[in-house]
């Protein structure tokens, strides 16, 4: 499936042989008060058991298949020296038959970064930084409990550009405590000063067990109305238009040709395996995740039994439920004869009469061959994709 979309072209992972491989790092020098994502607190001694662990997944999963991505994920995986990085690299390379243009990413927290270490992982192989910058204000940056300044952030924007990385993504949330429109707009316009080749902008989501829930309560911090969060993310995507950038997923933009071809796996039915504590991985019609307790799965390494759990079979239903929910993030939609092919199901005869309403008001676009999300569809997606899961349940 080939979709394009203003000036990118999305070329779908229908063809599921060529992976995608993802490594976790789940180590955190704080923690911040928002996350919900498998991570500790950095120690020295553990990391160093963890990596030793990890090299030995990574060369008993060896299976010689071709890959094109690897994604440093976490936690924060800058917290990593770069010599650890470059054996990771290279256990991925003598384990998988990795491509000569293998995107590798790390994500990274930009006070962890000095000229130093960014010249170490540009040497490592690492051909893609993702910065975790959040915010350009520093009040707001203080209520997430974040260790950086909008000052670091563009610091070390400067640093990556110095050492030679010309692929670097930033992150930015919105609807933050306190935050208002005009607010998420001057992070916006910091972000297009300095001009990476890729942003995602997501919309905070507060845990229920999450500390910052109690912090606000402390500090009586409000959110926005949810009109107000509507308009950041319409308002915050249209400058983005206007600087250049081209939206290819709901929550991500991108310079021409820079899109993440990694996590483009996981929107278009693409395959890819995780190593380390608590990883995630999809493959050949099944699903699996590793244990999440960093000294568990050490524990587990070391006496040679399964780190994985939680195993199944991913059946025909879930699979074709998954394509269609996760397919239609990006803005190129769904090529419905692909799917057809695919899975031997006419989307629309099975779906249409539930998505009809939406495209009658105009948040879904149907042309008979694709199903899409326009920009303001988007704002009521999860109200829309649940209709697979609704009428599959059925």
């Amino acid at each position: 499936m080939v979709g394009r979309t203003r000036g990118i072209i999305i070329v779908a992972c229908w063809n599921r042989s060529v992976l995608g491989l993802y490594v976790h790092i789940p180590f955190c020098s704080a923690i911040c008060n928002y996350c919900n994502f498998n991570r500790g607190l950095f120690d020295a001694g553990l990391k160093e058991r963890y990596v030793a662990a990890l090299l030995t997944e990574i060369r008993r999963a060896a299976d010689g298949s071709p890959a094109d991505t690897i994604f440093f994920g976490g936690g924060t995986p800058s917290l990593l020296d770069p010599p650890e990085v470059a054996t990771i690299i290279e256990a991925c390379r003598q384990s998988w038959s990795l491509t000569s243009d293998a995107e590798i990413t790390l994500e990274a927290n930009p006070e962890t970064m000095t000229p130093g270490r960014l010249d170490g992982f540009r040497a490592a192989g690492v051909n893609r930084l993702s910065y975790g910058v959040q915010s350009f204000r520093d009040d707001e940056l203080g209520r997430l409990s974040r260790l950086h300044s909008a000052a670091t952030a563009v610091g070390a924007f400067g640093m990556a550009r110095a050492a030679g990385f010309d692929n670097i993504s930033l992150d930015l949330m919105m609807w933050l405590p306190q935050q208002r429109v005009a607010q998420w707009l001057e992070s916006v316009d910091g972000l297009i000063a300095l001009g990476p080749e890729h942003a995602s902008m997501y919309l905070l989501e507060i845990h229920p067990n999450a500390p910052l829930r109690d912090a606000m309560a402390r500090g009586r911090w409000s959110l926005a109305p949810e009109d107000d969060a509507a308009e950041m993310y319409l308002s915050g995507l249209d400058r983005m238009d206007k600087a250049g950038y081209v939206q290819y997923e709901i929550s991500n933009v991108a310079r021409p040709g820079r899109h993440s071809r990694h996590n483009l796996k996981y929107w278009t039915d693409g395959e890819w395996l995780g190593v380390g504590s608590g990883a995630h991985s999809t493959r050949a019609g099944a699903r699996w995740k590793n244990v999440s307790a960093a000294e568990e799965y050490i524990s587990a390494v070391a006496a040679g039994r399964p780190v994985a759990t939680e195993h199944r079979p991913l059946s025909a239903e879930e699979r074709l439920e998954e394509a269609l929910f996760t397919g239609l993030r990006l803005n190129a939609g769904l090529d419905l004869p692909v799917v057809k092919k695919r899975y031997d199901v006419d989307v629309w005869d099975r779906y249409g009469g539930e998505l009809q309403p939406f495209v009658d008001q105009g948040v879904l676009l149907y042309d008979g061959g694709s199903l899409r999300l326009p920009r303001a569809g988007m704002l009521l997606a999860h109200e829309i994709m649940t209709v697979f899961i609704r009428s599959t349940v059925r």
